[in-house]
């Protein structure tokens, strides 16, 4: 079969530092058969400077103003060739260098989703473990990381990243995915570590807005259910807030 085995997908804009860790990260894989997609979204000169030299070169880049990360992602996704599709945003770096090897087998097997845990600093400065969810609780949030999970590009026909959501498009993207599923892995190893200080993170009440309506729409959730789903994060948001190592008990 011709083509990569994967394609990962890269969105960044004015952010040098974290396309830099990210391209790192992917230079440091043993395995190599991916393609390196970056959606650029009409940064400064300076952010894809970071891009000269001979470590790892993008196998392709677009640059242009757009609509935020979402839009990026849909215009790599586009173009991708490989038979998985990974998302990892500038930033996000895969754990180490051994992890596409590892996965490489359960990849073969062309499952539909497979996902697993990341690295994430709940406030405090420390990065710890995040468990990654069962599928099934994919009604309360995403069941890892965009970071940490891979799509069969085959089951992607007809679907995109909705634009209109500015946080959660993600979610609606991976509910639809299950939602065509029939063999979804998850795997008990440390994927990726989770970029901190992202939009999801500094404007967490509106993901939180988008995700119930989201809910209501995917899922047809009755409008009690998905605001008692949005209770729940919240009070989950509070603690973290209040208490990052309390929360880091709790969740890591």
């Amino acid at each position: 079969m011709g083509g990569p085995a994967l394609s990962v997908i890269t969105v960044v804009r004015d952010d040098p530092a974290g396309l830099a860790a990210t391209r790192d990260s992917l230079a440091a894989q043993g395995w190599r058969n991916f393609e390196w997609l970056v959606a650029d979204g009409g940064s400064a000169p300076a952010t894809l400077a970071v891009l000269s030299g001979t470590k790892l070169l993008p196998d392709w880049i677009d640059s242009r103003p757009d609509g935020g990360p979402f839009a990026g992602m849909d215009r790599a996704l586009a173009v991708a060739r490989g038979r998985h599709v990974l998302f990892l945003n500038a930033g996000d770096c895969l754990a180490d260098g051994e992890v596409l090897a590892d996965l490489a087998a359960l990849l073969v097997a062309e499952p539909d989703l497979l996902y697993g845990d990341s690295l994430e600093d709940p406030g405090d400065g420390r990065k710890r473990r995040k468990k990654a969810r069962h599928w099934r609780w994919a009604f309360y949030g995403m069941p890892a990381h965009h970071c940490a999970l891979f799509y069969r590009r085959a089951l992607l026909p007809g679907l995109c990243l909705d634009q209109g959501y500015r946080i959660a498009g993600d979610y609606a993207f991976t509910l639809s995915v299950l939602h065509r599923a029939e063999r979804v892995v998850q795997v008990d190893r440390v994927v990726a570590s989770f970029a901190p200080g992202g939009l999801s993170r500094r404007l967490a009440p509106l993901g939180r807005r988008e995700q119930y309506s989201i809910r209501r729409r995917l899922l047809r959730m009755p409008a009690i259910v998905s605001g008692a789903v949005l209770m729940l994060q919240i009070v989950a948001s509070t603690l973290r807030r209040l208490s990052p190592k309390g929360y880091a008990f709790w969740r890591f």
